[in-house]
């Protein structure tokens, strides 16, 4: 095996003789006498490598632990800083000894090694000799390469240089005739356009300048034409025209904008789009109209002109006394930031209008040539339309501006927030001319819905102050109705006039606009649920507020004025709602029905007691007979004893109480029954008394034919006093035509109660309570059997209701029945089961007349 440096030389040998053959042939036998050789001095000196290498290993690793000499050993061994350390060590002799046997030891070994490979060493030596004669031929062979070389690129050179010079005079003569070319372009072009702008000046020739006008210019940007003579001398002539034909597309589109002509403007556009001008023209337009409308807002809110118009009229000594805040309440300066303000609201339709006009065009027209639509060529894909972007300017502007003014100037403050609702007005007209001008089928217009949400976000603060003195007025008549929250007083007539006007004429401004409306609405429900807290702190309470015997007490004539009053405030407010939408009425429906309860309150105890005294003089109907055949005795003038003071007290109410109550004004009626608080009442009243004493009459036991007829003659005449003195009985329905059912009842032939229409009109336990009156003694009654008195036994119907009451009655029918059978009687009483065939066949869950 060669050594490692014998390779190298024979590698680079072999490579630099591959192109000789000679050179290939001595390698090949100096590589293998070289391999032979290497062989056998291995072989031999195999024993004194191994321990050489030993050797060398044991002196590295000696070096290794040393702490001397392993410094000596790392890759950045730095010789200045090793002497800097032995010095300052202060053992620099022994340092230095250190060092010299180091020496001496690798001596040795350098020795040793020359030694050991002494025959490797000479060997290496002739090696080198053998390759310097190599080398001597691979040098030879190089130097007749490049000689060989040498004369191949002297045969190709010249033919090179010949190409490379053709090819720059044809690249040369190709310039010239693409210049030569391009200025016989231009010049036919300048000499079209001459002959077109000397024709004449019409939008087709414009559109056709423009054209040649693009192409010469296109032809100039692609080709440097400088310097060409022909070309120079027409140039600034070029740009002249150029200059005329954008100067005159621009005024036809403008002029045709503001006509709103779709032909013109199409035209024109038609002339920028064949200049290149169309996407710089554009928006160069859409600034323009944004810079507008911002001078359009700021001189409609700017104070300055305003102040000086109206101090001008007014003379120059009126408009040195006049200051800022002045100025805001006089009425012509008032009427000129109005005016103002339509004008801005004009400026600003026209400017919208125009912009969606040119964004309509430019969306319709085509290229004839290209087809491109021009709307595609001013705008990117994703981008706002140029109506929308115009409007987003407006709306900044406006609130920028709005929020200014209400802050900085109560000139403008306080017009627009005593007038906002004309504000908003002008608002909405702006919005509704903008839909309206711009609704065209296929055609987006030129605002989206929620751009009224946007202008009225910058009124809010305007809208906030109005309706916080709109509050403010409504509260303050309440008050003054009710000063000092004192106890005992009550509005007058005129007050609540004047309240329920206030409330109108809010109503009445802000009604063209639904939103303001509804929030109008919410400050009025706030108002009637003050009015009605503070008339229910009036409200009167105590036995007088109760008492129905005597006359009509000054506590009881102010509960009623009170509830009168709720009432007229009631019915007039809700008759405001007719028309509106059906939200407005739940807006104000907590509040009305506040309102309505504190009314209702302010004269129920009265109602209530009157109930109670009604139903104590019909109660007395038990502690009368009726059981005798001769009824004469104790009796005038064909009525009961009871009856009398029931038609006296009914009288009495009317008179006193009920006359007071049913003179409210007509309008008191409510959303809902359509009818006062005061006749619902007493609708109420004359329905319980009807069936109060229905039922008690029902109990009337035993009863005899006199007693029947005397029963009928009482019913005759309660029926008159009630509907004469409470209310129209015919009116009454249900209660009216149980009342009227029990007098056939009385008549009716047991045998034909089971089919008698009358059972249906009446409550069953009306029915079975007076089929007790023909039943034997032993089917005791519950109102007996619970030994309750007559008051009881109806508070306990009242409370129990229907369904408890049969329960009652079934109970006292088994009793009966347990009875029969207890005594061995084989037959029950035709009552027996009647009742029980009627209680199972009349509907209970239905009847609640009493209730």
């Amino acid at each position: 095996m060669a050594s490692p440096r014998v390779q190298r030389m024979s590698s680079a040998f072999s490579r630099t003789s591959s192109g000789s053959p000679r050179l290939q042939v001595l390698a090949s036998h100096r590589s293998s006498s070289l391999s032979r050789f290497d062989r056998e001095s291995l072989s031999e000196n195999a024993a004194d490598a191994a321990a050489a290498e030993a050797a060398s290993r044991a002196a590295i690793e000696e070096f290794k632990n040393d702490k001397i000499f392993s410094k000596f050993l790392v890759d950045d061994f730095n010789v200045t800083q090793f002497a800097s350390e032995a010095l300052s060590s202060g053992s620099a002799a022994a340092s230095s000894e250190k060092l010299r046997e180091g020496i001496e030891l690798l001596e040795r070994q350098l020795r040793s090694e020359v030694f050991l490979r002494h025959d490797e060493l000479l060997e290496q030596l002739s090696s080198l000799k053998e390759t310097e004669s190599v080398l001597t031929v691979v040098r030879a062979g190089v130097e007749g390469l490049q000689a060989s070389t040498q004369r191949v690129r002297a045969e190709i050179a010249e033919p090179y240089k010949h190409i490379k010079t053709k090819s720059r005079q044809l690249a040369s003569l190709h310039d010239t005739v693409e210049l030569l070319r391009t200025v016989i372009r231009v010049l036919k072009l300048v000499k079209r356009l001459h002959e077109l702008m000397e024709s004449g000046s019409a939008t087709a020739d414009l559109a056709k300048g423009a054209q040649l006008y693009n192409e010469i210019e296109t032809l100039r940007k692609e080709t440097d034409l400088a310097g060409v003579e022909v070309v120079d001398d027409e140039i600034p002539w070029v740009l002249e025209v150029g200059t005329q034909i954008k100067n005159e597309a621009l005024k036809g589109l403008e002029k045709g904008m503001e006509a709103l002509n779709q032909a013109e403007v199409g035209s024109f556009l038609q002339v920028l789009y064949n200049m290149g001008e169309l996407k710089p023209t554009v928006e160069n337009l859409i600034g323009k109209y944004k810079g507008l409308t911002v001078k359009s807002v700021s001189a409609a809110l700017a104070m300055k002109p305003i102040s000086s118009s109206v101090g001008s009229s007014l003379g120059s000594g009126s408009m040195q006394r006049t200051n800022t805040s002045q100025g805001a309440g006089n009425p012509r300066s008032r009427e000129s930031l109005w005016q103002k303000m339509g004008t801005c609201m004009d400026q600003l339709h026209g400017v919208v209008v125009e912009v969606w006009h040119l964004q309509r065009v430019l969306a319709k027209k085509r290229d004839p040539i290209s087809h491109v639509v021009f709307l595609d060529e001013v705008m990117q894909p994703g981008d706002p339309m140029l109506a929308e972007r115009v409007w987003e300017t407006v709306v900044k502007s406006f609130a920028t501006q709005m929020k200014s003014a209400f802050t900085a100037s109560s000139f403008v403050k306080d017009p627009f927030v005593v007038g906002y609702p004309k504000l908003l007005g002008m608002v909405d007209g702006l919005l509704e001319r903008l839909f309206r001008d711009t609704n065209v089928k296929g055609v987006p217009p030129a605002i989206k819905p929620e751009a009224r949400d946007q202008l009225v976000a910058a009124l809010e603060p305007f809208q906030t102050a109005y309706l916080g003195k709109s509050l403010g007025r409504l509260s303050e008549l309440v008050n003054s109705m009710f000063p000092s929250a004192v106890r005992g007083s009550i509005p007058s007539q005129e007050q609540v006039f004047r309240l329920v006007s206030r409330i109108q004429e809010e109503l009445d401004i802000v009604k063209s606009d639904v939103k303001l409306t509804f929030l109008v609405l919410q400050e009025i429900g706030e108002i009637l649920r003050l009015l009605a807290e503070k008339a229910e702190y009036q409200t009167a309470t105590g036995p007088e507020s109760r008492q129905v015997v005597g006359s009509l007490t000054p506590q009881q004539l102010k509960n009623i004025t009170l509830s009168l009053q709720l009432q007229d405030v009631h019915a007039r407010v809700t008759a405001m709602l007719v028309g509106l939408p059906s939200a407005a009425i739940e807006v104000l429906s907590p509040s009305l029905g506040s309102l309505y309860g504190v009314a209702s309150d302010c004269i129920t105890t009265l109602f209530k007691a009157m109930m109670e005294r009604l139903e104590n003089c019909i109660l007395q109907i038990h502690e009368q007979s009726f059981a005798s055949e001769d009824m004469d005795a104790g009796m005038g003038n064909g009525c009961s004893k009871y009856m009398e003071d029931v038609q006296k007290s009914i009288m009495h109410f009317r008179s006193e109480f009920l006359s007071k109550l049913l003179a409210g004004p007509t309008l008191a009626i409510t959303s809902v029954s359509g009818e006062s608080i005061s006749t619902g009442l007493a609708r109420k009243l004359a329905s319980r008394v009807l069936l109060f004493w229905v039922r008690h009459a029902a109990m009337v036991r035993p009863l005899s034919e006199s007693g029947k007829l005397q029963l009928i003659s009482d019913m005759a005449e309660l029926e008159l006093v009630v509907g004469q003195s409470l209310f129209p009985v015919e009116q009454l329905g249900a209660p009216y035509r149980a009342f009227r059912a029990f007098k056939p009842l009385v008549f009716l032939e047991t045998s034909d109660f089971a089919s008698s229409p009358s059972l249906h009109e009446l409550p069953p336990t009306i029915v079975l309570h007076h089929l007790y009156t023909r039943a034997p003694v032993d089917l005791e009654s519950p109102m007996q059997r619970m030994k309750l008195s007559p008051q009881q036994y109806s508070l306990w119907l009242d409370a129990q209701g229907e369904e408890q009451a049969w329960k009652g009655i079934k109970t006292t029918l088994d009793e009966y029945a347990a009875k029969v059978q207890a005594r061995g009687d084989k037959e029950f009483s035709p009552i027996y089961p009647l009742m029980l065939q009627l209680g199972a066949s009349l509907d209970w869950k239905s009847s609640r007349l009493l209730n």
